[in-house]
């Protein structure tokens, strides 16, 4: 489920001052499909200290649960595919007591750490689900044009293959309709463009953590 790394120089714990005791920071990672979001989250996972990540895809349905749509796709790209219940449940453990949760998970808390814990949440649906909206310190969201999105996506291997056609008659439009929402539904997100070097992104959110410490602090 995630590491705790000592404080890389660099990292928010190593060039900010002590934030108060027992400081929690929620970090949704979202955006389109294979814009970037695992790469950018493992980055920061790897940066900072007593920081555990959860992956929105290990919150699938089975495969017989998941509904054929009107488009004649499975909808594996819609909120309802996934088993959210059980993902807000795994965020509350973390957040009732996130050195229980670490060490449940094979973490080592890092003595020399400051008391800040981090939990990065990593997904593609990470800002549809009402619960789950309010407790995040900072929402990136990750975006790439879609010819390069489209790219990517031929480029990987799933468990279950994409069936032909199913980026532009189901993974394309879902997205487009889940950012629609929510936008129009006025939550706050940080935009990040996924086709920046990955150093430079991992650059930039960390700076942007480190802001977030500190106003906290």
């Amino acid at each position: 489920m995630g590491s705790c790394p000592a404080a890389l120089p660099g990292s928010p714990a190593a060039l900010s001052p002590s934030p108060s005791a027992n400081m929690k920071l929620i970090v949704g990672i979202g955006g389109m499909t294979n814009g970037g979001k695992t790469t950018l989250a493992n980055g920061l996972h790897r940066s900072l200290p007593n920081c555990c990540v959860i992956h929105q895809d290990d919150f699938f349905k089975p495969q017989d649960q998941i509904a054929v749509g009107e488009d004649g796709f499975k909808q594996w790209d819609v909120l309802e595919s996934l088993d959210m219940e059980a993902m807000l449940s795994t965020v509350r453990a973390w957040l009732s007591n996130p050195q229980k949760f670490a060490r449940a998970h094979g973490v080592n808390v890092q003595p020399g750490a400051p008391d800040t814990h981090i939990l990065l949440l990593e997904g593609f649906l990470l800002y549809s689900y009402k619960p789950l909206v309010d407790l995040y310190s900072r929402r990136y969201f990750l975006t790439v044009p879609y010819e390069e999105c489209k790219w990517r996506r031929s480029t990987r291997t799933y468990t279950v293959p994409d069936a032909p056609g199913l980026f532009d008659g189901h993974v394309w439009p879902m997205y487009q309709k889940y950012k629609r929402e929510m936008e129009a539904s006025g939550v706050d997100v940080v935009y990040l463009d996924g086709t920046k070097p990955r150093e430079e992104l991992l650059r930039e959110a960390l700076e942007d953590i480190q802001n977030s410490l500190l106003n906290r602090g």
